[in-house]
């Protein structure tokens, strides 16, 4: 196939990876630990933990796992809860131990969690308090028989570890009751851990390392099995990408994306470890006052995030703050990069905003835009080392250049398939190694690609396709304008017209404004019918809008 990106990588940048170099992310971990010991690998609320402190608390996790709680290598552990200390030690020492990691969102109910623990067969979790009442409902109906139950503070040292947990407990009473016999608590298991001794286990490049479902915005959760190889491809891809401006043992990148996120997992949890830069984890980055506060405390000069974040953050008022005389790179992911957001951040901070594009099924990274500031705002950017990218037609055919297609990905990184789903594997995965989108994308002559929008967002105007990314980046370009979506709704006249909710910046904002706002921007079929003032839009926990339920919620009232 014709590979224009080439000619045009970046310099410095290897146009392949060694996909081999290493067996298993114990590899990594094991050389990341020789090489940075005395470095700190994480920081949460004030306390740290270096590499060192990483090595023996993850050997006395997977000590208890494997000689208290008897799992072997392959079955599956649950990690439920956001960014804290607790994390990379459950899921580093479960790795260790050889077992598979099953990332679950801590802000599932009850029942995606009943879904998702009796889909993957897991046999243990590491479960936040908080969630451990919703756990109770449904434990009995999975295969799980080990149940470790944190709190937020657990390992912030005496006596913050105790005043922390009093005040999610008893003050902001996060914690509602719950009863789960047998259960040990996150100091428990470390301490049993450390009783016995960790047998090391050898795992291959093809084991499956996570089962990473997907968001479930499109139907049922599905897990991807994404083996070891998968995972350290992509780490290498993103350390090879970012290696002009990185240096080893000198970074220290913001963590705020969850790490139970597969972008923040490989960009920030491995490829920093790779790195032997430190990680700044932020719990709650919803709490944008109180991001913001912690950014003040650290050099930091890696920040990763969606654009819905980096929006909120230049919108408060404590952002003029900020030391950015640090900052060498900014990525965004999980979600398109708006042009107005980034212009605005490249203008503040005076450091490139990079948008990446992948998907849980690539690891997550298939492509990204060059680091070096290279104005390519509006684009995903080229594809990775070791990575080919295409755009088919509905016929699986390459289109012509220039022609919107979906967007198809074959690399070292594509996952291995659907846990117990062959026939998703196989409308997902060609017998070739293609991985099949949905999304589509247009690609320059230099291969450059734009998304144009999700397959199933788009709407039909009296045959005409309009893409809700289009409108949305329009719309927030005005300067009363916060955040926007678009759908599409039923038309008796055209099929379709499109509808936009809208997020003000500023309540003076009226609906003729932005209707000639997009007068201004738009052809006509483009235009949007319906505006709907709203203050805030439905997200994910990640912060990518749910067009799916603003859809069902427009069709509920119709």
């Amino acid at each position: 196939m014709n590979k224009p990106w080439l000619q045009h990588y970046p310099k410095g940048v290897s146009p392949t990876i060694d996909s081999n170099r290493y067996n298993s992310i114990n590899d990594l971990f094991d050389e990341s630990i020789q090489k940075y010991r005395d470095r700190t690998a994480f920081i949460n609320m004030g306390c740290e933990l270096s590499f060192e402190d990483l090595n023996y608390l993850t050997a006395d996790f997977a000590s208890f796992l494997q000689n208290v709680a008897g799992l072997k290598k392959g079955d599956r552990i649950a990690i439920q809860m956001p960014n804290l200390l607790q994390y990379p030690i459950a899921m580093f020492g479960a790795l260790r131990a050889g077992l598979v990691v099953v990332n679950t969102n801590p802000l599932y109910t009850a029942r995606e969690m009943k879904h998702q623990f009796k889909d993957s067969g897991a046999k243990a979790i590491v479960i936040l308090a908080n969630s451990a009442h919703l756990l109770q409902e449904i434990v009995a109906e999975t295969d799980i028989k080990t149940v470790i139950v944190t709190g937020v503070g657990d390992m912030l040292g005496f006596p913050k570890s105790f005043l922390v947990n009093s005040v999610v407990k008893y003050v902001k009473k996060m914690v509602p009751s719950y009863s789960l016999p047998g259960a040990y608590s996150f100091y428990q298991a470390l301490d049993l851990g450390s009783e016995g001794r960790f047998k090391p286990v050898t795992c291959s490049p093809e084991d499956t390392a996570f089962l990473q479902y997907t968001g479930g915005t499109t139907g049922v959760a599905k897990g991807a099995q994404l083996s070891h190889h998968n995972i350290l491809s992509n780490m290498l891809q993103i350390a090879e990408w970012m290696k002009p401006l990185l240096k080893p043992g000198e970074e220290l990148a913001v963590l705020a994306l969850p790490l139970y996120h597969i972008f923040s997992l490989t960009v920030n949890g491995l490829a920093m470890m790779y790195y032997g830069g430190t990680n700044l984890m932020i719990t709650n980055p919803r709490d944008i006052k109180d991001y913001l506060g912690t950014l003040r405390k650290y050099p930091f000069t890696v920040v990763t995030g969606l654009n819905t974040l980096y929006n909120g953050m230049m919108n408060h008022p404590d952002f003029t703050k900020i030391d950015f005389s640090h900052l060498k790179i900014s990525v965004a992911g999980g979600m398109a990069l708006q042009r107005p957001v980034a212009e605005r951040w490249i203008k503040l901070t005076k450091t490139p905003l990079v948008e990446g594009y992948g998907l849980t099924e690539t690891s997550p990274v298939a492509s990204c835009n060059p680091i070096d500031g290279t104005d390519r705002v509006g684009t995903i950017g080229l594809p990775l080392p070791s990575t080919e990218m295409d755009l088919w037609s509905d016929e699986g055919k390459p289109v012509k250049q220039g022609e919107p297609g979906e967007i198809v990905i074959r690399g070292p990184q594509v996952m291995k398939g659907y846990w117990n789903k062959p026939e998703e594997t196989a409308q997902m995965l060609t017998t070739d190694g293609w991985l099949k989108t949905g999304d589509i994308g247009v690609m320059d002559a230099e291969g450059f690609i734009k998304i144009v929008d999700r397959k199933k967002d788009m709407i039909l105007v009296s045959g005409f396709n309009v893409y809700p990314n289009e409108i949305e980046e329009i719309v927030v370009g005005h300067p009363k304008v916060l955040e926007c979506a678009a759908i599409g709704v039923p038309d008796a006249h055209s099929g379709e017209v499109v509808k936009i909710f809208v997020v003000p910046k500023d309540s003076s904002l009226t609906e003729k404004e932005v209707l000639d706002f997009c007068k201004a921007n738009l052809t006509g079929y483009k235009m949007p019918k319906q505006v709907e003032f709203r203050k805030e839009l439905p997200k994910t926990n990640v912060g990518k809008i749910l067009r799916r339920e603003l859809r069902d919620q427009s069709k509920a009232k119709s």
